[in-house]
């Protein structure tokens, strides 16, 4: 009993250890957000301000420029919402075609999408400025909302996996009772694939949310700019740079990703465990 109390002890030290470890960039930010802008770096090895500046909020929310930090919320999340629920339904529809249907070429389509999964982003940076700069998308939220309406090979496979451990005498019994393919896939699959969806929902939000590089290329209006193109501004190379309030609202965008997790937690462990063990 006492061996056992010990590595229980123990166990709970080395990953309350490591817990710290691991937030503490986190709570050195949280704490630097409280203090004056200039002694930020100054007092590095110091945890604790040793004045409180609580105005770093007030004036981090107000922004640059004229722009206050809760438009650029607003953009983020729009930009967010939008991709999520367009990649969650065009990747699941497509996963339902590859787990469900028969159709000429597909294994050869199949491998085609696997192989965009290694084929690295910043290959097809240019051709898709050109194409999007081509049909005057730029500056606007289409180059980055309207892709993730044709599905995600990651996610699409991921789903792949899900479907297929569903049996397919239930596709039997409602084609019998005259259901269709797409009412097959709205009706009997959508609904089973609920925990998988969820997962795919979680990670595009933590994706579009933290995104840097898209809004970077195809936003120029300041009233379109997004979050981390909203802390960027806080930045400036001339003069001096509001750490202070770049911190603070660093905290404050982390809030909506900190919620999401804690209030779905739940079914990231359940989608990941159940694509995983079951596929």
């Amino acid at each position: 009993m006492a061996s056992h109390r010990a590595k229980w002890t123990l166990y709970h030290i080395l990953v309350g250890a490591l817990a710290l470890v691991m937030l503490y960039p986190i709570i050195w930010m949280l704490m630097s957000s409280f203090k004056e802008s200039r002694t930020i770096f100054a007092t590095a090895n110091q945890l604790f301000p040793q004045s409180w500046h609580f105005e770093n909020y007030t004036t981090g929310w107000a922004g640059v420029g004229g722009y206050s930090f809760g438009m650029y919320i607003f953009n983020s999340l729009k930009i967010v919402v939008l991709s999520t629920v367009g990649v969650a339904l065009s990747s699941s529809l497509i996963a339902f075609g590859f787990a469900r249907l028969n159709f000429f070429g597909k294994p050869f389509w199949f491998a085609v999408m696997m192989l965009t999964l290694m084929l690295p982003a910043d290959v097809v940076l240019v051709p898709q400025y050109i194409i999007y700069a081509k049909l005057e998308w730029l500056n606007s939220i289409k180059p980055i909302v309207v892709p993730q309406f044709f599905g995600s090979a990651f996610f699409i496979f991921l789903l792949i996996q899900f479907i297929r451990t569903i049996p397919a005498e239930l596709d039997d019994a409602a084609t019998i009772d005259g259901c269709g393919k797409f009412r097959l896939y709205s009706h009997i699959i959508l609904p089973l694939i609920k925990p998988a969806l969820a997962t795919v929902a979680i990670f595009s939000f933590y994706w579009r949310w933290e995104d840097l590089l898209g809004p970077v290329l195809y936003l120029n209006s300041p009233d379109k700019y997004t979050v981390s193109m909203g802390l960027k501004m806080f930045l400036d190379s001339e003069s001096a740079s509001n750490w202070g309030a770049m911190f603070a609202m660093s905290i404050v965008s982390l809030l909506p990703v900190m919620a999401v997790f804690f209030i779905f937690q739940k079914q990231i462990v359940e989608g990941i465990s159940t694509t995983g063990l079951k596929g």
